[in-house]
């Protein structure tokens, strides 16, 4: 049942809009997928991700636009035709039917085989994690167990694609976890290509192979989880991804960074052809304490007073007053920072520090 992944591609949304009672739920949506890929839509609520879920599905009209898939655009074709699988956060089970009879319903409206609907009822409790668990009732089980026959369920009539809609919202933040891990385990193991609609933003880089960012019904961005975290497309996309520490300045002719915050030195150098009023990003985890006042001229560094320091069992989250605005920082556990009230210096890695230019476009310095 596995299936190579290769570079075929088996969707792309091509210019795709939904307007609704003149509101603008999505705008020129642009994406693709290639067979075995796992997308993963991140946004905040009403950013248009189930929307698009729903477009793909064929649950909505578009407004213009096409969604091709298998090299066909299938905006005209009938749900049920376009052999596309959906999974829902409320699992959608039925309560008075067992897990077996929950799993094959859709082999049931492909008209399959008795023969053939138990080998794939065995191979898809196997798959899941839930040998065994065939003749007990739906309400027997725990919300991680039903996620599982959900899961199950989606998969067993074999989709081209496999759409999840928030699956994980409902289960609490352990159990999520564990199973994002083994949802994309199970995916990759047999191959399918999937679209996994979330607002988790941990959820997404563990299950993803792209991450799509929308924002207001627009594509902001569309990456791996890693390039997404390191080069958000602009100060939208790292708002969402919780970076906070943006300092506004000017670069100089001769490539220096200034700005209005005192306790900010030598942030960037040598980005002559920059030269204008810019915004700088400076990621939580990229400062570390400087003992002893040792500071090297030329190293980009935060100074100033501790407002806040709490420890959060890996690091220490410690905000910085650096003379006209706090800045926030995770520190190593040592050497330990300072208290409130106390001066600080920290000295920053240059690689988390990145420049918001006038195209919106963060570039690693």
């Amino acid at each position: 049942m596995s299936i190579p992944a290769n570079n075929t591609k088996i969707l792309e949304v091509k210019n795709l809009t939904n307007h609704y009672l003149g509101q603008k739920l999505l705008e020129d949506v642009n994406l693709s997928l290639v067979k075995g890929e796992i997308l993963c839509l991140l946004g905040p609520s009403g950013s248009g991700k189930t929307t698009l879920l729903r477009l793909i599905a064929g649950l909505e009209q578009e407004t213009s636009g096409e969604v091709m898939f298998n090299g066909r655009n299938i905006l005209k074709v009938a749900p049920h035709k376009r052999n596309i699988g959906m999974m829902f956060q409320e699992y959608a089970l039925f309560p008075h039917k067992s897990v077996s009879q929950n799993i094959s319903f859709g082999l049931e409206m492909k008209k399959c085989s008795t023969n053939h609907q138990e080998n794939v009822i065995k191979s898809m409790l196997e798959l899941v994690g839930l040998t065994g668990f065939g003749d007990r009732k739906v309400d027997e089980l725990s919300g991680g167990e039903r996620q599982r026959v959900a899961l199950a369920r989606s998969l067993a009539p074999e989709p081209d694609l496999l759409l999840l809609d928030e699956p994980l919202g409902s289960l609490d933040r352990i159990l999520r976890e564990r199973l994002t891990i083994e949802i994309r385990s199970i995916l990759k193991k047999i191959g399918v290509t999937a679209v996994f609609v979330t607002h988790d933003q941990a959820e997404a880089f563990s299950v993803a192979d792209k991450v799509a960012i929308l924002q207001d019904g627009r594509l902001q961005q569309i990456e791996t989880p890693e390039n997404v975290y390191r080069f958000p497309a602009n100060r939208d996309v790292a708002e969402f991804l919780g970076f906070t520490n943006f300092i506004d300045g000017q670069i100089t002719e001769n490539g220096n960074f200034v700005c209005g915050v005192s306790g900010v030195k030598n942030l960037l150098l040598n980005a002559e052809k920059w030269c204008g009023d810019h915004t700088l990003l400076i990621r939580p985890e990229g400062a570390c304490v400087c003992e002893n006042g040792d500071v090297e001229t030329v190293q980009p560094t935060v100074s100033g007073r501790v407002v806040l320091s709490r420890f959060q069992g890996s690091t220490y989250k410690v905000v910085v007053d650096a003379g006209g605005q706090e800045c926030i920082f995770d520190l190593p556990l040592e050497p330990k920072p300072p208290g409130p009230g106390e001066h600080i210096d920290l000295v920053l890695q240059p690689s988390s520090i990145l420049l918001l230019r006038s195209k919106k476009r963060l570039e690693n310095i």
